[in-house]
């Protein structure tokens, strides 16, 4: 089994948030890819072995239910640039494969991110080929690679069917919200500054990386992460390429999506908000660019410090160094977003960064960040594979690397009790009852292969202690 010798440094281990971590190092010229699940020391919990060519292409989530969702690079992708995905599986704790869907055609293709709802629907970036004459017909003067193609990003929401399909059950594309002021006989001619909920057409050079990758594309705004808030029912994205982030509804129904009316905020699948990057929609210059070439765009979870504000991976930040911002939304709690006459959407600056160039270094490639529960931010990063958690004052608390040559696209750092509700309920219905117990005399009678669920006393054992446990509790 690929194993990776790690190289563990704590400093003041007494402020390091407990919990469980869960990653993906990679390296090209091993035979296969692990993902790692381990305790806040890094002492390896479970482990899921994928084949070699099933690279990740954003980074793993962990289930209550102790499954992974896995995004990565399909066997054939039909279209290639940075963070290519197209396949996204879900693994159980033995490490089978329980269901796996591809999105990869000619018309759309999956990469970087996916984002596990609270309904166990999941949300899927990709891009969304459109032609010369498409893009003509939208207003594009020029397209800069010979493909002579445009790959804009559509949002999918897909709920899992059996093992191997899905249901769309809502989506929404970029291409329904453009704007542009060149040709005032197409119907999306406007003046930029006056539709910020619009994305001008113009911006920006079609094929990202071309050189990078061996072949021609049409990358044109190379989303790299999504987030969803449950509360707000909205999703943030990050585009690499505009240096900017943008707030889209969610509630809306995908008719609305594809409007600029409908939904809570009553604007359809138009931005809510955007900012980093103002000269995008003629509301400032370069110099009031504060994002570049950002990654992982995340909300803070309610009851956390910030709870609400956005954190973001800013691989640009002071020339090619890069830093971790957080910053506070002009939301109203409704899910509105103020913006004065024509001025370009606040805060001018962030409210809590870290910048340590000889910790995180330049990181031009992914990377990312999230704030726990106490307070600290737990920050990954691709090019020197680290995973480093600072506290609010920017102290660093601790520093962990794999082993040499390996990358990591992301991490995320969980609490410690995460998949304790779980625990014991084996028919999965909620409760822990008799029922219960004798699924569990039966995995332990027929030497069934381990499962979380029935490990009651978390020792990596499945025995008759656990019997006693769960009956104990049932009585309890």
């Amino acid at each position: 089994m690929y194993r990776i010798f790690l190289i563990l440094s704590f400093l003041l281990s007494q402020e390091i948030t407990n919990g469980m971590v869960l990653f993906t190092p990679y390296n090209s010229q091993d035979s296969i890819n692990v993902t790692y699940l381990t305790d806040h020391h890094f002492n390896e919990i479970n482990t899921w072995e994928h084949e070699q060519n099933l690279v990740p292409a954003s980074m793993p989530y962990l289930n209550q239910d102790s499954t992974i969702w896995y995004p990565c690079k399909s066997t054939n992708p039909t279209m290639v640039s940075g963070g290519v995905g197209g396949l996204i599986q879900k693994l159980d704790w033995n490490n089978n494969i329980i269901w796996e869907f591809s999105m990869s055609n000619d018309s759309l293709q999956h990469h970087h991110d996916i984002e596990p709802m609270p309904n166990g629907n999941i949300l899927i970036i990709a891009w969304s080929r459109k032609n010369l004459h498409d893009a003509q017909s939208m207003g594009r003067e020029l397209i800069e690679t010979p493909l002579q193609q445009m790959w804009s990003e559509s949002i999918f929401e897909i709920k899992p069917i059996g093992s191997d399909s899905a249901e769309i059950v809502w989506e929404w594309h970029l291409w329904d919200h453009l704007v542009q002021d060149i040709n005032p006989n197409l119907s999306n001619y406007g003046v930029v500054s006056e539709h910020p909920e619009l994305l001008n057409i113009n911006l920006g050079q079609v094929g990202f990386g071309m050189s990078s990758f061996g072949s021609d594309n049409a990358d044109w705004i190379h989303f790299n992460s999504i987030d969803y808030n449950p509360y707000l029912d909205q999703i943030v994205l990050s585009s690499r390429m505009m240096n900017e982030i943008y707030i889209i509804d969610h509630s809306t129904t995908t008719q609305e999506a594809a409007s600029h009316s409908g939904g809570n905020s009553g604007k359809g699948g138009d931005f809510l908000y955007r900012w980093g990057n103002p000269q995008n929609y003629d509301r400032g210059t370069d110099a009031d660019r504060i994002l570049g070439s950002q990654h992982s765009v995340n909300w803070i979870d309610t009851d956390y410090p910030g709870e609400g504000n956005l954190i973001i991976f800013n691989n640009l930040q002071f020339g090619n160094n890069s830093a971790i911002i957080e910053i506070s939304t002009p939301n109203d709690f409704d899910g509105n977003y103020n913006l004065n006459n024509l001025e370009p959407y606040g805060p001018e600056s962030w409210d809590w960064m870290f910048y340590e160039p000889s910790t995180v270094m330049p990181q031009i490639i992914q990377s990312g960040a999230h704030r726990l529960e106490n307070g600290n931010t737990f920050i990954t990063t691709f090019n020197n594979a680290k995973m480093i958690e600072v506290n609010m004052d920017g102290d660093i608390v601790l520093e962990y690397s794999p082993s040499q040559n390996s990358v990591i696209n992301r991490a995320h750092k969980y609490v410690e009790d995460y998949l304790s509700p779980t625990i014991g309920d084996l028919n999965d219905d909620n409760y822990t009852d008799i029922l219960d117990v004798i699924l569990l005399i039966e995995i332990i009678i027929e030497e069934e292969d381990y499962n979380l669920v029935a490990d009651v006393n978390s020792d990596q054992i499945i025995d008759v202690l656990d019997i006693i446990l769960l009956i104990n509790r049932i009585l309890d």
